[in-house]
């Protein structure tokens, strides 16, 4: 027994480990933003596409990393993420160009992506289809440590050294992990896995695709990390361009939303424990939807609480939608993990960089672009609340 919880003491770790390349290379440069864009001598919109381009590439690159970790397994994909990572976040240390950036950005997406594969695939393996869920919001709550400390980091280093610095600590972290990994990284892959002659095949993905279990939870998946990319690349600008915030004064709201991050993902799987999946949807429907009309009650108030407090608010929503749904996006796809996993990150990071790329072109204020995302669930509760909704959901694994 004591060997059993050591396993995966040990495994929650390594995940944890895994997961983390995703949030650092989002949070820990946001602060250089307005730095970067006079270096490049473009708009500091425009840098918002190099986070854009990163979840892009981060979800599209899962199409193939997902039949790779279940042909090959997860230790080797994650070995291999980690070298593209590290070699992509040394070219954007070089880069000289914004077009050149964004070829590296492109690729540290893709390094990010075979390590965010490889570690839900093997939560997957060793936690099984129900308790699979709980898990991945605790990886979550791991992962909204990064925002609190990450912007502060990179706020240090760069006032200290300038932003080339955040790449160049990408990279040692990258060295630093894939020693770990190396060193400790066992296999979960089972031995039931299908691995098909064809590594990629279509088959593969629309025998997942044609589950509308898997297509309803993950396009509310894709829907919440949709309105956290939009939080994630317009406050920046609003707070700091628009709002006149300093660095620090900025940090401090950011730090603040993601220790409620944190406390959100750690309530949610309490939450469904004691209430079931479907109570935790609901409750996660009911709180976007109402930070929504809190949003735009307040954007005419153009002062930073007036812009963070529905956000709070959301925090917990975005926790109980993900925590009810990413499970349930998996359960049925126990021989296929690390596609399925591969196909809920291309909805998630893929679906989520089109959605917010596209309303960022409608150019509204960021208030009402939040207001706008977080009411793209309305048509998922009326959808829920029906008896095909209800089906979906409690869709079990056979």
């Amino acid at each position: 027994m004591t060997h059993s919880m050591s396993t995966h003491t040990r495994l929650v770790a390594l995940v944890v480990t895994l997961v983390l390349f995703n949030p650092l290379a989002i949070d820990i440069y946001l602060p250089a933003l307005p730095v970067m864009a006079a270096e490049f001598s473009v708009d500091v919109t425009r840098l918002q596409d190099t986070i854009t381009w990163f979840m892009f590439s981060l979800g599209i690159g899962q199409l193939l990393a997902g039949p790779l970790a279940d042909r090959f397994g997860r230790r080797p994909i994650a070995l291999s993420g980690i070298l593209i990572y590290g070699l992509s976040s040394a070219l954007a240390y070089v880069a000289d160009t914004l077009d050149l950036f964004l070829i590296a950005r492109l690729l540290q997406g893709l390094g990010a992506c075979a390590t965010s594969v490889a570690a839900f695939a093997a939560v997957r393996d060793s936690f099984g289809p129900e308790k699979s869920g709980r898990m991945i919001s605790y990886l979550n709550g791991a992962i909204c440590c990064v925002p609190v400390l990450a912007p502060l980091l990179g706020s240090w280093l760069t006032h200290h050294f300038g932003w080339r610095s955040n790449f160049s600590f990408m990279l040692g972290f990258s060295v630093i992990a894939g020693i770990f990994i190396v060193l400790h990284f066992k296999e979960t892959r089972p031995n039931n896995t299908d691995t098909e002659d064809t590594l990629f095949s279509f088959s593969r993905y629309f025998s997942i695709l044609r589950e509308p279990c898997f297509l309803f939870h993950a396009t509310l998946c894709m829907l919440a990390m949709a309105v956290i990319l939009a939080y994630v690349t317009s406050a920046p600008v609003w707070l700091m361009m628009k709002l006149g915030l300093n660095m620090n004064q900025f940090i401090v709201w950011f730090s603040i939303n993601a220790v409620l991050n944190i406390l959100s993902c750690l309530v949610a799987p309490r939450f469904m424990d004691r209430l079931g999946s479907s109570r935790t949807l609901y409750a996660g429907f009911i709180i976007l939807v109402f930070s929504g009309a809190m949003m735009l009650s307040l954007s005419p108030i153009q002062q930073a609480w007036a812009f963070m407090i529905p956000m709070f608010i959301t925090s917990l929503g975005f926790a109980f939608i993900f925590c009810a749904s990413a499970g349930k996006a998996l359960a049925l796809f126990g021989d296929r993990a690390g596609t399925a996993a591969a196909l809920l990150g291309l909805f998630q990071m893929s679906g989520a960089g089109v959605i917010v790329s596209l309303t960022q072109r409608i150019e509204l204020p960021s208030p009402l672009l939040l207001t706008l995302h977080m009411w793209l669930f309305i048509p998922g509760l009326i959808i829920f609340l029906s008896k095909l909704g209800n089906k979906w959901h409690i869709t079990q694994q056979s």
